[in-house]
């Protein structure tokens, strides 16, 4: 992994200074990428999903930069599941073989996605305080977790994806503007907005069908 970090240090490079941190080549690239990405996901185009994939690899050498393990191990299951998810929204089916549309999760399905992430959060931070050297160690897990219960919703065209990405984005905010990730915090914030609007359109959509 050094190695790797080391041979993309010309990305690493400061393009600009906000707040008082530098502001990286690759950071730029990352936050492009990621705000086209959320806006192809509104308009459920399945072109969101390669777009997915390299904006993930990049935030992962962001974050391992950064020491934020969990966030950055994060980006590397994020670029792997785009595969899944470019599939699913071209060719995926529900469980009545029909082709995958926009529709809600219903009570069960809630209950089951909040009990996935009451267990993903705490398993996800006690292995990040034990076997990394990250100062936020909950703190990190949390929109970790959270985000692996969020990327399935997405894939499989649920609702209630964009209600856990509030959430995601929200705590995501404060634990990079403590790293001082400006840019990253900007992103973050522009995502807490967009998740809103996807929601809104999204229940739109559910409801029409």
């Amino acid at each position: 992994m050094d190695a790797l970090l080391h041979a993309m240090q010309p990305l690493f490079a400061s393009a600009f200074t906000l707040w008082g941190s530098g502001i990286t080549w690759l950071e730029i690239v990352a936050f492009v990428l990621a705000v086209a990405m959320v806006v192809l996901n509104i308009r459920v185009n399945a072109w969101a999903w390669p777009l997915a994939i390299v904006s993930s690899l990049l935030y992962f050498a962001l974050f391992w930069n950064s020491k934020l393990y969990g966030d950055a191990s994060l980006q590397i299951f994020f670029a792997a599941v785009a595969g899944w998810g470019w599939w699913q929204w071209l060719r995926g089916t529900t469980a009545e073989g029909d082709a995958l549309t926009v529709r809600t999760l219903g009570p069960n399905g809630r209950w089951l996605a909040l009990l996935a992430l009451a267990l993903a959060y705490p398993a996800t931070a006690l292995f990040l305080q034990h076997y990394t050297d990250t100062d936020v160690a909950w703190g990190d897990a949390f929109p970790t977790a959270a985000s692996v219960v969020g990327q399935w919703l997405l894939g499989r065209k649920f609702v209630e994806n964009w209600p856990t990405w509030v959430v995601v984005n929200v705590v995501s905010v404060g634990l990079f503007a403590y790293k001082g990730l400006w840019l990253t915090v900007v992103l973050y914030a522009l995502f807490i907005a967009m998740s809103f609007v996807g929601w809104r359109q999204w229940r739109q959509m559910a409801a029409a069908a």
